[in-house]
């Protein structure tokens, strides 16, 4: 893994990013359970010096280099500061990260990242390791992971966009966003669209009349639609919903990040994707697709409107 050699292999995986609590780290679990099920060899690197609970098989930890607790009581820096200054070390110290990866050479990687979303719109060391991974001829996409509950808020719902488009253009990565928990949707709220109009990010104006009918968002009409059309001038933002639990789900997610890219996989291992797939269902998955997610909130919205009229 040479700097700059380009007879070395390339190497194929994910840096997965995304403000706190939208489950990256539950998602590198899934994808390396789900992975491991089809014969990837997956090996999974934790750059959140913050982390100590992981759940996946961590592999390369930066708890070995550097941690976060460390960092705040030696050098008096809060959180985000204190993350911001473990980066820079890890961007100071790429012997380290390098060494650590060729022991694993012929792998697929998943990079667990933290959550400071300053990291991934603003300063530049993650997005210089990035860029030094590519030197080493990895072909890393970036799986940008929000959570579906902002969906229900459509005020949050656009400033999700504005993160989101931020995010690609500064980390400069073949880009995969991802509306994870989406099995949880149903218990945040009604929804003022179909789920499709969040995930295709559909015309905005609609999201924009709609926060238009709330006296506070009315006030500052004219700034979300300069918002809106800057997110459509670029028409860059998508997302891909994700179910961790649900096989189809994962696959969905996995072909696009596959796309993003350009990993293609052998024979061996699209035979075994198709026995997963066609697996009776384990206790590891519960094997519901988007759509009947879709269905699920729909019904139970339905439900809901049922009993408010038996109460009346």
């Amino acid at each position: 893994m040479s700097e700059g050699s380009k007879g070395s292999s390339l190497a194929f995986g994910q840096v997965v990013i995304g403000p706190p609590g939208s489950g990256k780290t539950t998602y590198c679990h899934g994808m390396q359970e789900f992975m491991g099920r089809i014969g990837r060899k997956v090996t999974v690197v934790n750059l959140d010096p913050a982390n100590e609970a992981m759940p996946y098989q961590c592999a390369v930890d930066i708890a070995e280099l550097i941690t976060l607790p460390d960092v705040m009581e030696n050098l008096k820096l809060g959180p985000n500061g204190g993350l911001i200054y473990c980066m820079e070390y890890l961007e100071a110290n790429f012997d380290w990260l390098q060494e650590k990866l060729a022991a694993f050479r012929g792998h697929y990687y998943l990079f667990d990242c933290p959550g400071q979303v300053e990291l991934y719109t603003h300063h530049d060391a993650l997005k210089n390791v990035f860029a030094q991974l590519a030197k080493w001829n990895f072909r890393l996409t970036a799986v940008h992971l929000v959570d579906s509950h902002y969906c229900t808020d459509p005020g949050k719902f656009i400033s999700v966009l504005c993160t989101s488009l931020s995010t690609m253009l500064h980390v400069e990565l073949p880009h995969v966003n991802i509306l994870s928990k989406m099995d949880l949707i149903e218990q945040y709220g009604k929804l003022a669209f179909n789920l499709d109009y969040y995930t295709e990010v559909l015309d905005l104006s609609y999201l924009v009349d709609h926060l238009a009918s709330d006296p506070f968002f009315r006030n500052y009409r004219r700034l979300n639609e300069k918002l809106v059309e800057v997110i459509e001038d670029y028409s860059l933002v998508s997302f891909v919903p994700l179910n961790v639990q649900d096989k189809e789900s994962m696959r969905q997610v996995m072909q696009a990040v596959d796309k993003a890219n350009g990993y293609s996989f052998g024979d061996q291992e699209h035979r075994s994707l198709e026995a997963l797939m066609s697996a009776a269902v384990g206790a590891d998955f519960h094997f519901t697709s988007t759509l009947a997610v879709q269905e699920k909130y729909v019904q139970s919205q339905d439900k809901a409107v049922e009993e408010e009229v038996m109460d009346l």
